[in-house]
């Protein structure tokens, strides 16, 4: 009896909010439209497997990615679904007036009350030519991300009496603001804005340990959050047999090594022997880069998410899974809740 008791004590402490990370890959062979339907696609079965959240992220100029238009896209899922939250993961700040995205995002909440989140970086998420072309001006400071953000919560907050400027849709949502990040100073600001906050390790995992730990130990509660709450992010593949999940694993293995080499492609198909296509210098870069996805059958794939929540103790995963085929993509989706790991919403 103590034994069980344990047991199942063991599985609460290991439960959470599973997440999925979308960038709405525009694969090969395929075309923008299909890569929309597909993210509407795998939105439906995040909800109906129990997800909690399906956030969408911010890149400009990628052939692999469709997302660009953020708030737009994340419409298009909302409308497809009842109640799973959706949100930005994230917008980058820096290429926008906190202004439009208030009314951008207030008016999805608007539309889909209680059900958007807004994660904010401040990378440009694109090539600096890209960038330039996007922003109102490049000479902004590192200073002006935290102006930014407070901006932005102003717009979102109740209007005051003789507030000159106000956001419409926008005012009164109070819509939840996160920081991500992949460094320190991320983390920094977060626990100072009292923000929940996401680490991308599922691409930047060198200071996942550190970050947590900083943010952790200087969070200053808010109106928005009491205590602090870190999300992190993982690569997930999950098939039947780990050598399937291997080799759905090498499009997005090929699409870092095109990264590395400064190759803007489509999201490739995936090959029966990556090391045909890269170079020693590159295996070693994915082990690093990659060392914390979680690629297999349902049991690999348990062990290795188990030992991640474990040793971060996060209070949420979310997950990218990066397969090129859309009927794969949602059977991941389907075993990965499978596995018991998640709390269903």
């Amino acid at each position: 009896m103590i034994r069980l008791i344990n047991s199942v004590y063991f599985w609460l402490l290991m439960t959470l909010p599973f997440s999925i990370l979308d960038l709405a890959p525009i694969t090969a062979g395929s075309n923008l439209a299909t890569a929309f339907d597909n993210s509407r696609r795998l939105a439906i079965q995040a909800e109906t497997s129990g997800y909690n959240r399906v956030w969408l992220a911010e890149h400009h100029g990628m052939h692999a990615v469709a997302s660009s238009a953020t708030a737009v896209v994340l419409g298009h899922i909302a409308s497809a679904t009842t109640n799973i939250r959706i949100g930005s993961g994230g917008v980058m700040l820096p290429n926008h007036s906190p202004l439009v995205i208030a009314e951008q995002f207030g008016t999805l909440a608007t539309l889909f009350p209680d059900r958007v989140d807004l994660g904010l970086g401040r990378a440009p998420g694109t090539d600096m030519a890209t960038a330039r072309a996007l922003r109102r001006n490049l000479n902004t400071d590192v200073d002006s991300y935290p102006d930014d953000i407070r901006e932005l919560q102003h717009y979102l907050s109740t209007p005051q009496t003789g507030q000159k400027i106000v956001a419409i849709p926008g005012a009164d949502t109070h819509i939840p603001l996160w920081l991500l990040g992949s460094s320190l100073y991320s983390a920094q600001l977060a626990a100072k804005l009292g923000l929940p906050y996401s680490f991308a390790s599922h691409f930047a995992p060198d200071q996942l340990f550190d970050a947590i730990s900083l943010y952790r130990t200087n969070f200053q509660k808010s109106i928005q959050s009491i205590e602090p709450y870190v999300m992190a992010g993982v690569m997930v593949v999950v098939a039947d047999t780990d050598e399937e999940a291997e080799y759905l694993f090498t499009s997005v293995q090929q699409q870092f090594i095109n990264l590395r080499r400064g190759l803007n492609r489509a999201f490739a198909k995936p090959v029966d022997d990556l090391s045909q296509i890269c170079t020693d210098d590159d295996l070693a870069m994915l082990s690093h880069t990659l060392r914390y996805a979680a690629v297999g059958s349902k049991q690999s794939v348990t062990e290795k998410l188990s030992q991640f929540i474990a040793a971060t103790e996060v209070d949420e995963l979310i997950v990218s899974m990066p397969i090129h085929d859309i009927d794969a993509r949602i059977k991941s989706v389907e075993l990965l809740a499978d596995t018991g790991l998640m709390s269903v919403f």
